[in-house]
């Protein structure tokens, strides 16, 4: 049952991502990187989140000095795979026009995306690397998610802006507000899916 949530989980958090880039509002830093790799380099905006993933990997590996998560790639290749498949399936289906359309079209993916990274995380099985590279500097500044999420997010940001990545309103409201609506979902997920997983066992 764990695994349903985690897969589960990963799809809201991907479907989140697509209308985050679909609103043509600005994206997350992260994604915002991936765009622009995927429009300066090539290849798929899942590819790189593919590529990327690997590189934390060895990043979170040197901070922790511990042996490199590889299951983390798992994620990171299922994240890839929902994100191409999402933007194929809405890239017809929701093209926002209007100012308003977009703002919710962003608002829908920035939630989707908080409560969907919420979901897997609880469930404690290979976490993208960039969230546990977000869990690894909680713990060594001893702060909470938001600093930590905040903190990677600027690094991204600017990283994304020199690739010339989708940044808008949007990137910044991601800034702002990401690592709020995952600090506001930790806890009610992990009450939610206890309960759930509770009652599965018993």
């Amino acid at each position: 049952m764990k695994y349903v949530f985690y897969v589960f989980g990963i799809l809201i958090l991907t479907l989140g991502i697509s209308f985050t880039i679909q609103s043509d509002l600005g994206t997350s830093p992260f994604d915002a990187l991936l765009v622009g790799l995927s429009i300066n380099v090539g290849l798929t905006v899942g590819s790189w989140e593919i590529i990327i993933a690997l590189l934390l990997i060895c990043c979170n590996s040197f901070l922790k000095r511990q042996r490199p998560e590889v299951l983390g790639l798992l994620t990171a290749f299922i994240t890839g795979i929902g994100i191409d498949m999402w933007l194929f399936l809405l890239h017809n289906l929701i093209t926002p026009e209007l100012w308003y359309s977009k703002v919710v079209c962003f608002g829908i993916g920035l939630v989707a995306m908080g409560l969907g990274t919420a979901t897997y995380l609880h469930t404690n099985f290979a976490p993208i690397p960039i969230d546990r590279l977000t869990l690894i500097i909680q713990e060594l500044t001893r702060t909470n998610i938001y600093f930590s999420r905040t903190f990677i997010y600027l690094v991204f940001l600017i990283i994304a802006m020199i690739l010339n990545g989708p940044i808008g309103v949007g990137t910044l409201l991601t800034v702002c507000l990401g690592g709020l609506i995952l600090n506001y979902f930790m806890p009610i997920t992990e009450k939610v899916l206890d309960r759930i997983l509770l009652n599965t066992v018993i």
